[in-house]
Order: structure tokens, then C-alpha cells, then sequence
């Protein structure tokens, strides 16, 4: 009868947000209440167990991902966006463009939102093949491969995020396991896979050229380089040295707080807005208009993660995730194995890979949580991988690239559809080889 509950609910949303084109934060809340009902909790406690789950899940999160934001905004209106390409392109040639640009997405994806960084790659993309004359497909997927990767592999994105505060997993940690799985799913997904693509016929729509800063105005090369990827490395520095230094000195204390996922994020904005805003000429209040029209980006997200977090509460005070925790291990399934199918059912279902993930989070979260054989860094990744499983139709991402690459319904799922479930099965074999050794 849990399992039923729980499959209702799942079909619920899927129907909620896929059918009745529902926003997905009201679809979880919708789901969220009718879970309560059904699993009996009182009804004067439903509310507050919403209530509860929305405020515990935006508490701890709301600050990495709003300044996170306003950071990948500014990369990417300052010009070093623009300016790491340019650079990566020049040193790789044309012989290993692809490269250049696998690069380039990763670089820029780290601090950028999905959509985001999509339309600002991939006018890019679509001026190298014009120049070069070469296939758009095969130039262009290992970029936005990397940029996949990113988005649901590695903090500081919204849904890799909100699963380590869930699974009260390290942040640093995480990161560096994500990198360590992201490099060989970006490639085999990227270049490797791209070979057999060559012939797909593209016409990328001209309209979708690159809007481009004059050289002279770009920030330089290790100002842009360095101010994007300091979250990255204030957190792997910080987690290296954490693991190495076990006092508990005020030496300690000091990197602990620095290397705190919000602080991270703090000095790395704070150092972005002199690097890549004031030292180029731009005044305070451009910058603020910068960061609010950042925070208006991903609002949206936000809604959907607290949602997310109201089912997980009500899962959680209603003693079913405990139930199903009792159920999965009486079939011995492995757990990463299971939690990256259940991510991998939603997002071939739903379409969504942030709801994906964050519904799979909040069924097994019990589990994660009671059972500390379990790593709940890799329970992250797994989920996360198998979040970006087999993008189809119900998924925008598959229209956005569809379109902009002008390519057929066929072409499209031969192209990106493959090259996202590349990515997912990838990441589920690294998560159970990391598994074997930490």
C-alpha cells in the first residue's frame, strides 16, 4: 500500500505539471497535501508539515543558489564568459575546436544556470560553424554536454545543491566527487559520441548570432578565468585541507567557516564585483540591477526546490520513508543503484530533471539518512545522474535544442537525447566505481 501511495503521488505530478501544464511548485504542493491525506497524518498537521518543509528546505539553500546566480549573471554580462572562449578556441585551433569548446562549457557552466548558459554558448557554437564551415551538431553537442553535466552533477546549481542539504551530505566534497565522475561522462557524451554524428544535417537559424563585446572592452584572460571558477576553488581547497588538518585550532575554525558553502559564495561575489564589475568601469547600481534581474532568473527554481521539500516532509512525518526503506531492502538493491532509478523513472516521465531529482531525494532521504553505510555524497550524484537520463519531448531542453539546431524530431533524439542518457548511465557506473573506494 506505501509503494501504491507513493506511485500515485509520482503520477499525480507528472499529470499535474505534464497535462494540466500546472506550475510545478503548485503541483507539489497540490501533491504534497493529497500524500498527507492519504497517508494519515491528522489534518490539522498537514499544513505545518508544508509549511515546515518549505521553510527547512529554502533556509539552507536559498543563499548558495540566489548568489550563485547573480555570479554566473555577471561572468556572463562583464564579458568573461566570452573572454574564457575566446582564449580556449585560440589555444586549441581548429583541428580540436571541439575541445576547446567542451571546455569552455564547463568552465562557464560551473557558475551558470542551465538556460542560461545554453543561449550563451550556443551563438558561439553557431559563429565557429559558419566561419569554419563545419557541422553544427558535431561542434556543438561536447559544449553543451559539459554544460549538462554541470547542471546536475556540481553544486553550486540548484538541484545538486538542495540534494546535499538533504542527504546532510559535504558540499566540498560533492564538488570534488562530481568532477571526478563529470570529466569522463563529459567526454564519452562530448567528442566521443559526437563522431558519429557528423552527418546529421543542421541548418542553425542565423538569427542566433553571437552578440559579441568588442575585444578592447573584455575583462583579461586570468580575471576571467580566476573570478569564475573561485567558488570551485575555495571549495576544494577548503575541503582538501579539512581532511588533512583534523585540530581544532582556530586555524581550523577559520577555513571551516570560509570553505561554508554560503561564505564560499559570498567572497567569491564580493570578489566578482570589483574584479569583473568596478575594475571594468561599472558602477554599483548597474551591478544591482545585474543581481536582481539574476534572482528573477531562477525565483521559479527556488519555488520548485521548496515544493520539493513540502512532499519530502510530509513523506518524512507521515513514517513512510521509513516504510519504504524497510521495503527496498528487503529486495537488496543497491541503494545508488535504486536512487538513481527512481530519478531516472521521473525525469523519462516528467521531463524535468530538477524535479526529478528532488522528488527522488525526498522518497529515499530516510533511507539515506538512518542508514550510514550509505555515502550520502555519491546518493547525490547517483540521483543527480540519473536525473538527466533520456531528455525527450516532455522536456524543454530537447525543444530549446531542437530548434536552435533547426533539426528534426529523429535527429534531435539521435543527437541530444542519446547524448543525456550517455551522460546519466556514465555517471551511475562512476558513482558505483567512486563507491568501491571511499
Amino acid at each position: 500500500m506505501a509503494l501504491l501511495t507513493i506511485l500515485f503521488c509520482i503520477i499525480l505530478l507528472v499529470v499535474l505539471v505534464s497535462w494540466a501544464k500546472l506550475n510545478p511548485f503548485l503541483a507539489f504542493v497540490i501533491v504534497s497535501i493529497a500524500a498527507g491525506l492519504l497517508l494519515g497524518i491528522p489534518l490539522g498537521k498537514i499544513t505545518t508539515s508544508v509549511q515546515k518543509g518549505i521553510g527547512d528546505t529554502l533556509g539552507s539553500i536559498t543563499i548558495i543558489i540566489c548568489l550563485g546566480a547573480m555570479l554566473g549573471k555577471l561572468v556572463a554580462e562583464s564579458g568573461a564568459a566570452q573572454k574564457i572562449a575566446a582564449v580556449l578556441v585560440d589555444a586549441f585551433g581548429v583541428n580540436h575546436i571541439q575541445w576547446a569548446l567542451l571546455i569552455v562549457g564547463f568552465i562557464i557552466g560551473i557558475p551558470l544556470f542551465y538556460n542560461t548558459g545554453f543561449v550563451l554558448v550556443v551563438p558561439l557554437i553557431f559563429s565557429i560553424t559558419y566561419k569554419y564551415k563545419l557541422p553544427a551538431v558535431y561542434i556543438g553537442l561536447p559544449m553543451l554536454a559539459a554544460l549538462s553535466v554541470t547542471h546536475g552533477f556540481l553544486p553550486p546549481h540548484p538541484s545538486p545543491s538542495a540534494l546535499v542539504t538533504i542527504f546532510h551530505a559535504n558540499m566540498g566534497t560533492t564538488l570534488m566527487y562530481g568532477l571526478a565522475l563529470a570529466i569522463p561522462a563529459v567526454i564519452l557524451a562530448g567528442p566521443v559520441y559526437a563522431r558519429t554524428l557528423k552527418n546529421i544535417p543542421s541548418q542553425p537559424l542565423e538569427t542566433f548570432t553571437a552578440k559579441e563585446i568588442a575585444a578592447d572592452k573584455l575583462p583579461g584572460a586570468a580575471n576571467s578565468f580566476l573570478t569564475a571558477l573561485l567558488p570551485v576553488i575555495l571549495l576544494m581547497a577548503t575541503t582538501i585541507y579539512l581532511n588533512i588538518d583534523h585540530s581544532t585550532g582556530n586555524i581550523h575554525k577559520l577555513v571551516a567557516f570560509i570553505g561554508d558553502a554560503p561564505v564560499v559564495m559570498i567572497i567569491s561575489l564580493i570578489v566578482a564585483t570589483f574584479t569583473l564589475g568596478v575594475n571594468q568601469g561599472q558602477n554599483m547600481k548597474h551591478l544591482g540591477t545585474i543581481y536582481g534581474d539574476a534572482v528573477k532568473d531562477i525565483s521559479l527554481i527556488l519555488l520548485i526546490i521548496a515544493g520539493s521539500g513540502a512532499f519530502k516532509q510530509v513523506l518524512t512525518d507521515s513514517g513512510i520513508n521509513q516504510h519504504i526503506t524497510d521495503i527496498f531492502k528487503s529486495y537488496n538493491m543497491q541503494p545508488l543503484v535504486l536512487g538513481w532509478l527512481i530519478a531516472a523513472i521521473i525525469r523519462i516521465s516528467l521531463g524535468s530533471a530538477t524535479v526529478a531529482g528532488l522528488t527522488a531525494a525526498g522518497i529515499l532521504s530516510s533511507m539515506v539518512l538512518h542508514d550510514h553505510t550509505i555515502n550520502p555524497n555519491l546518493m547525490v550524484l547517483s540521483i543527480g545522474a540519473g536525473s538527466l537520463a533520456f531528455s525527450h519531448v516532455n522536456d524543454g531542453g530537447f525543444w530549446l535544442f531542437k530548434e536552435y539546431f533547426n533539426l528534426s524530431i529523429k535527429d534531435t533524439i539521435r543527437s541530444w537525447s542519446i547524448m543525456e542518457t550517455i551522460v546519466s548511465v556514465v555517471g551511475l557506473i562512476g558513482v558505483l566505481l567512486l563507491n568501491l573506494v571511499v
